[in-house]
């Protein structure tokens, strides 16, 4: 959700452009500031972030993005294992070698996970050996295991949207030849065909990255001594929450887009507090990312709107409703700039709301506000203790 000034919204971000009345009345009384979730020296991806919100520190737990996302999906890993994200992306269709193309959507037009499914298994059919095994995720995210593997470099496809490939494709000459292999197979494919009938891009090439070993976390309710619930659509969030005992709820509809169940996540959260006994709900919408990954400026605007009105509004009013009090910490896990199109490691503005306490600021939450108050939390792994320890 964080940003930078654009100048199409009159120098203003994303963030500070929309309309986000419920964030408004909130930062009345609450603490805004900045935290810093990318410790000095790691790549700012949602791995790292996210596991520096939920209070684990990063150079300490992080293992490599894929195997979290594994656990959730439920792969068998065993410690010699290695497991890699494939990402089921567009890529150019034009004359010329695999090296020459041009990588073009890293979501395929955020492609169905049904649709998915069909495509991967051709490529898994084709592909897959005693070493290597495909599996379904969600959406254009899925998994590859590698038997008796290497931690190799490999690039985000959404660090190189609208650039040439070859020099991002991997060094293994296995892996590189699987992702040639799966264009030649996935370009001529049917269903792709008809997507682009439709006018939808196609989903043409697997793409590896985010390398890593099996995880192991510390149990969450173990460490903060609170019981949590992880709601989100995205896998890796997930494979975190699963990591580290918490639980995770299935929400229908929940699809990491733009249009994702957003009512069906704060319902998810309600329940898990006020009726089943969770002390703790981590809601995650990746619509703002997305959007910054397609720099789109409207559809970012729209995403924190959606957030404002669908799920905080709606979660402060039921709690508000059912007289309890509670406190609540709104933040990105890293910033997706729309000039970039990818993740920065820059700090990232938080509101800690107290439902009891008195009105603190007449500020209101964004980059700008974040960035005068002389609130920092340096280690992001850190801030949790804002939220739990009064």
């Amino acid at each position: 959700m964080a940003d930078e000034a654009i100048e199409d919204l009159g120098g203003k971000t994303p963030l500070e452009y929309a309309s986000t009345p419920n964030m408004d009345r909130l930062s009345k009384k609450s603490e805004v500031g900045m935290v810093n979730t990318i410790p000095d020296g790691m790549k700012p991806g949602s791995d790292t972030a996210n596991l520096s919100v939920l209070g684990y520190d990063p150079r300490i737990y992080y293992s490599g993005r894929s195997p979290l996302e594994a656990l959730s999906i439920g792969v068998p890993m065993k410690d010699s294992d290695i497991a890699l994200r494939c990402n089921l992306v567009t890529i150019s269709e034009k004359a010329g070698a695999f090296e020459e193309q041009t990588i073009i959507d890293h979501s395929s037009d955020e492609i169905s996970t049904e649709d998915c499914g069909v495509l991967l298994q051709a490529v898994k059919e084709a592909l897959e050996t005693e070493r290597y095994h495909f599996y379904t995720g969600t959406s254009y995210r899925h998994c590859l295991i590698w038997e008796n593997g290497e931690t190799v470099e490999l690039t985000p496809p959404h660090d190189v949207l609208g650039q040439v490939i070859g020099g991002y494709l991997p060094e293994d000459t296995v892996l590189k030849a699987m992702m040639e292999k799966s264009y030649a197979i996935l370009k001529e494919h049917p269903l792709n065909m008809e997507r682009k009938k439709q006018g939808l891009n196609p989903a043409n090439c697997c793409w590896f990255w985010g390398a890593g070993t099996k995880p192991m976390l510390s149990d969450f309710q173990e460490k903060t001594g609170k019981r949590g619930m992880m709601i989100s659509a995205v896998d890796l969030l997930k494979g975190i929450a699963v990591g580290a005992g918490m639980g995770v709820a299935s929400v229908e509809g929940a699809n990491g887009g733009l249009h994702t169940n957003y009512e069906g996540k704060t319902q998810a959260a309600l329940k898990a507090l006020l009726e089943d006994g969770y002390d703790f709900a981590y809601i995650h919408v990746e619509a703002p990312d997305e959007m910054g990954h397609q720099g789109s400026v409207e559809k970012k605007v729209k995403a924190i709107e959606y957030l404002d009105g669908r799920v905080i509004g709606l979660l402060t009013e039921a709690l508000d409703a059912a007289g309890t009090d509670y406190r609540l910490m709104v933040l990105p896990d890293h910033p997706t700039p729309i000039r970039v199109r990818t993740h920065t490691a820059d700090s990232v503005p938080y509101l800690l709301y107290d439902s009891t306490a008195p009105r603190r600021e007449n500020w209101l939450y964004n980059e700008k506000e974040g960035k005068r108050s002389s609130f920092r939390v340096d280690e992001g792994h850190m801030l949790i203790r804002h939220l739990f320890e009064k």
